[in-house]
């Protein structure tokens, strides 16, 4: 019961300098770029560079500036989901949240199912692999998954200097991949004048495609993934020696070095790849069968640098894709345990990482066998799940800023909401799918923690207890003699609302001495919350009145805990006296279960049994 959570969550590992854990992020935001371009061609056509275009101006006016205040708001690596947590308390503010875990799921889900999908893609059509392997991509993609679902069960710790190998290895041999590609375009000038002809004979004036074009971006917004990610590994950048602990400054603007940077450099090659894909690449070869499908940088690779750098070039690729799988499925294991618990809505077996893995493995089978391990039918799921997360991250700044008083700030930011909402409105009526997925998690979320919430609301569910001096020396003086408290539930808090409540519990329980009795009056908070941490404070009212007040989410467990741990501090067992609660039993439990009183005797006597199992320890619960 004493046991308080640190500040700060021990991440295993020595902060980093930002550039260093940007490679931690990049696994995941940057190995888009092994299917982005096929999937933005499949998307826009020949209007894929001009979509581009857009996508990197919401990405560097809209997404960043959006996540560089996350940054600062939730410098522990919480996240855009904690900041709406904080603003949106009680049930509301639950359930939302839950909601958001779903749609996060999804994200992470399908980078994993993705990712594996585009590896799977890389290695069959390479040319050194053997022919029956062609067509097996459904099977290949179940074994990556296997695989990353067996190197957790044994054991995973996140590596940054292998996320640092892989991401210069793979961004350096993509920008080989663009140079050439480059000199290729500059060598036939007829590839542009084509190009801007037929944009020309397609759509007419640039307007017009300015205009076409802004109704195409939002089906490439799987491009902008990363930016939740990149506040996640915050407790792994550096800061300063001199840092405060709550607000670290230094790490802040590491991480916001860290984002601006890998937002910057996927901007450069997106709007790169881009172009050389789109000029250089047959549009045939995109669709389903076609050589550049799923994998248009590898088939430039291919086919201007050999089949030896080409190969290089899919060994690369494949890694980065299953090691993003492996940052998605860290990512997990930290959000759930993070939040469900709290929330009491997580069952035993989710804080523990083996049958944890084992789900969400199974969850990662079930998405790939839907899909069909096809890397163009699951982009719209996942960039359904990477919009959410964005427009969740752009509310919750805006009514940070609102709150702040910072009018411009919260007009900008609310635009920048309804820009990202617009793009997932427009992603979701094109491709369903990512909401069907999102719904599935998120009524998969709700059951499972609401039985599990009913399960577990007898629990004791404090944290820690601490008292004020006062307090403490009414525990000190009472316990040398017998620690007799008596549960009131503060009204008018006058005189003679404590004189009677004395003359009730003494004619009650026939007490023969009154000279050691202490209130204790609970006040509940944010009933919403399942785990609290108390604090005790005593106060003398009238002269003559000792009173222990807290604020809990929970009156009976809040009683239940002060009892048992007055108990452990002190050696003595307390009385706690009560009165029986009018009403019909049932309508008390539903208002215990949902709102923290109802019918609080038995209850806070439930509790204490079940938290203490030696009779000879337990507190004394007395009903009158």
């Amino acid at each position: 019961m004493n046991h308080s959570a640190p500040a700060v969550a021990d991440t295993g590992h020595a902060p980093q300098p930002w550039w260093k854990v940007m490679c931690l992020t990049g696994v995941d935001y940057f190995s888009t770029l092994g299917y982005q371009p096929g999937i933005a061609f499949l998307a826009a056509g020949a209007l894929s560079p001009l979509a581009t275009g857009i996508l990197v101006l919401l990405t560097l006016c809209g997404a960043l500036p959006v996540y560089r205040r996350v940054a600062a708001e939730s410098p522990h690596g919480q996240g855009s989901i904690a900041m709406l947590e904080r603003l949106l308390p009680f049930w509301r503010g639950k359930l939302f949240v839950l909601g958001l875990l779903g749609f996060a799921l999804t994200d992470f889900i399908i980078t994993i199912t993705l990712s594996a999908a585009d590896a799977s893609v890389h290695i069959v059509e390479n040319p050194h692999v053997p022919a029956f392997l062609h067509g097996q991509e459904l099977w290949i993609t179940m074994g990556l998954i296997a695989l990353l679902g067996a190197v957790f069960l044994k054991g995973f710790t996140e590596a940054i200097g292998l996320a640092v190998g892989l991401v210069v290895a793979f961004l350096g041999l993509n920008a080989v991949v663009i140079v050439v590609s480059a000199f290729h375009v500059v060598e036939d000038a007829h590839l542009v004048t084509d190009w801007s002809a037929a944009l020309t004979a397609e759509h007419g004036n640039v307007f017009f495609m300015i205009a076409v074009a802004l109704t195409l971006f939002p089906k490439l917004a799987l491009g902008m993934s990363g930016f939740e990610t990149g506040v996640a590994v915050m407790p792994h950048v550096l800061g300063a020696a001199g840092d405060d602990v709550e607000r670290p400054a230094a790490r802040i603007a590491n991480t916001k070095k860290l984002l601006t940077a890998a937002a910057v450099i996927m901007s450069g090659y997106l709007i790169c790849s881009s172009l050389v894909t789109t000029l250089l690449i047959p549009a045939a070869e995109f669709e389903d069968g076609g050589e550049a499908n799923g994998r248009a940088l590898a088939y430039l690779a291919h086919r201007y640098l050999g089949e030896a750098f080409g190969t290089a070039y899919d060994v690369s690729t494949i890694a980065i894709l299953w090691f993003a799988g492996a940052s998605a499925m860290a990512g997990m294991l930290n959000l759930i345990p993070r939040y469900l618990p709290r929330y009491g809505m997580s069952p035993e077996w989710a804080g523990a990482v083996r049958p944890l893995v084992v789900v969400l493995t199974c969850a990662a089978f079930l998405i790939t066998w839907i899909f069909d391990a096809d890397v163009d039918a699951q982009g719209g799921a996942y960039a359904t799940g990477v919009l959410v997360l964005m427009v969740s991250a752009a509310v919750a700044v805006t009514l940070a800023a609102r709150k702040a008083g910072q009018r411009w700030l919260t007009v900008g930011f609310g635009v920048i909401a309804l820009v990202l909402g617009y793009t997932l409105f427009d992603n979701v009526l094109e491709r369903p799918d990512g909401v069907k997925i999102g719904g599935c998690f998120i009524a998969a979320i709700i059951t499972v923690s609401l039985v599990s919430r009913l399960a577990r609301s007898l629990e004791l569910r404090t944290t820690e207890v601490t008292y004020d001096a006062r307090a403490e020396a009414f525990v000190r003086d009472c316990a040398r003699r017998q620690m007799r408290l008596i549960a009131n539930e503060p009204d008018g808090r006058d005189v003679e609302e404590y004189r009677a409540k004395i003359v009730q519990i003494v004619d009650d329980h026939d007490l023969p001495d009154t000279s050691d009795l202490v209130f204790i009056e609970v006040t509940v908070e944010d009933y919403s919350d399942f785990e609290s941490r108390i604090e005790v404070h005593g106060e003398v009212l009238h002269g003559e009145f000792r009173v222990l007040t807290v604020r809990a989410s929970s009156i009976p467990n809040a009683l239940a805990a002060v009892t048992l741990d007055i108990a452990h501090r002190t050696g003595t067992r307390p009385h706690i006296y009560f009165e029986w609660t009018e009403g019909n039993p049932l309508v008390q439990l539903s208002r215990f279960l949902l709102f923290g009183v109802g019918d609080v005797a038995p209850v806070t006597r439930e509790v204490v049994r079940r938290a203490e199992p030696d009779r000879g320890r337990r507190p004394h619960v007395h009903v009158g």
